[in-house]
């Protein structure tokens, strides 16, 4: 385990990932992170919303299901403007 993280691509990875610049690979990994937590908190909603008038089982799924429809284009739009931002 220590060998990848020591490797040069994993530890210039981590690296830009800690110090907070942006390119392609940090910006999935942000995306991805974003759209898993949007995921969590759709479920958790869900349940909370309707969860004893529909199920909890299918309230979960649909929460975890519709949550990441709003958050994905909000994070691309903002990641773009990070972007756009950092150039100047």
């Amino acid at each position: 385990m220590q060998d990848i993280l020591l490797t040069i691509t994993t530890g210039d990875f981590l690296t830009n990932l800690a110090a907070g610049e942006l390119n392609i690979t940090t910006e999935f990994i942000w995306l991805v992170t974003a759209t898993i937590l949007s995921m969590i908190g759709g479920a958790i909603g869900g349940i909370l919303l309707a969860g004893k008038d529909i199920g909890y089982n299918l309230s979960a799924m649909l929460g975890a299901l519709f949550a990441p429809v709003g958050v994905i284009p909000a994070i691309i739009i903002g990641l773009a403007i990070l972007n756009l931002l950092t150039s100047y």
